[in-house]
């Protein structure tokens, strides 16, 4: 048994907080301190945390019927009952199989046996769980085949083991699950809300006539007996195919072409791709001269003799080409002037003929004659 688990079953608290206590190095084995939390315990050991000998608790498995409004928690930060508040002061430390929601009720196993704990808990073994449950509304028959099929939660995959109509509003429900909320997530996607929810066997464990609040040792038959049922289970569940192994193609997506699909040729393998006989991607079949390059404008090719060829491209306007189509000769038109705008035209002064405003010195420029001389540029 490992140090960490050896001073969890002696009561010293959860296995986290044990592993701090070995690294402070207030744990000592037959005298030497402990450091490694890889150490093993044998049952001739002795063991010590400061000057306190140890002795790990005799296994202890015990049921009890939860009431509503209790926790099924070893500890809470807020202050509200737990299950393990229903246990006398004197009894060992003891850990949930599983859990209750704090409105529900009914049996729920208390154990320090992790094996027992494993086999009741993991999904392979399958233990079957029986529930009362009362719904706000009656419950209509028809919806049984959603339930024993099953649907997809938050969670993951919910589905009921067995469904058998108690009254109108009553249902008992049988899970071989073990998802969070699980009845009340199911009812609520049909449209029901559950008013109550109790836990009535685990197993061959029944609740019986127990109070809420009260509680019981197990038997060593009936543990007998639960381990039984779930080996049963075990062996029954057939175990999930493995899909067979396909080996992928060569390369590409296979098909028509052969392996390579859409009529390419097979991948070469990496010695082929990596060998002198085949040049690499960056390498020309047919390379050109050494320290000659190509001019601009030239098209790429090789002749025979490993010589690029030149094609001079001349340099064509393009209104001046064949594919362009424009109106007229738009590359001759000529210039425009003022005849186009007769409104930038000169007036007649009478200056030139010695008028009366030939004395005033020449005529000013128009304001808008610059924009004229730009539009006669046109």
């Amino acid at each position: 048994m490992r140090i960490n688990r050896f001073l969890a079953s002696a009561g010293l608290g959860s296995r986290r907080s044990c592993e701090e206590l070995i690294l402070a190095g207030q744990v000592t084995i037959n005298g030497v301190a402990c450091e490694s939390l890889a150490t093993t315990v044998e049952p001739s050991d002795v063991v010590k945390v400061g000057n306190r000998v140890l002795h790990t608790s005799a296994p202890m498995t015990i049921v009890i019927n939860k009431p509503p409004g209790v926790l099924c928690t070893a500890s809470d930060t807020h202050a509200r009952q737990t299950v393990f508040d229903l246990l006398p002061p004197r009894t060992p430390r003891l850990f949930h199989v599983g859990r209750l929601d704090m409105e529900s009720e009914g049996l729920l196993i208390l154990t320090n046996d992790g094996d027992l704990s494993l086999k009741l808990t993991h999904p392979r073994y399958k233990v079957s769980k029986e529930y009362e449950v009362v719904l706000n509304h009656p419950f209509d028959v028809e919806l049984v085949p959603k339930l024993l099929h099953g649907m997809s939660l938050e969670e993951g995959w919910a589905k009921a083991e067995a469904v058998y109509k108690l009254a109108p509003n009553k249902v008992k429900v049988v899970l071989r699950q073990g998802l969070k909320r699980q009845i009340r997530n199911m009812f609520y996607t049909l449209g029901y809300e559950v008013v109550k929810l109790v836990r009535t066997r685990i197993g061959p464990l029944t609740l019986g006539d127990m109070p809420p609040g009260a509680f019981r040792a197990v038997t060593h038959a009936e543990i007998d007996a639960l381990l039984e049922e779930g080996a049963k289970t075990a062996a029954e569940t057939p175990e999930r195919p493995r899909r067979a192994y396909k080996p992928r193609p060569a390369y590409g997506h296979g098909g028509k072409g052969g392996p390579g699909g859409h009529g390419r040729e097979e991948r070469p393998s990496k010695e082929r791709r990596f060998s002198d006989e085949r040049p690499l991607r960056h390498e020309s079949r047919e390379p050109e001269r050494s320290g000659e390059r190509r001019p601009f404008g030239a098209r790429p090719g090789a002749s025979r003799g490993g010589k690029a060829k030149v094609e001079e491209i001349p340099f064509v306007p393009r209104s001046r080409r064949a594919d362009a189509k424009p109106e007229g000769d738009a590359w001759e038109r000529k210039p425009r002037t003022v005849e186009h705008k007769p409104w930038l035209k000169k007036k007649h002064t009478g200056a030139e003929h010695g008028g009366p405003k030939a004395a005033h010195g020449p005529k000013k420029p128009h304001p808008f004659a610059k924009f004229a001389r730009r539009e006669r540029d046109f």
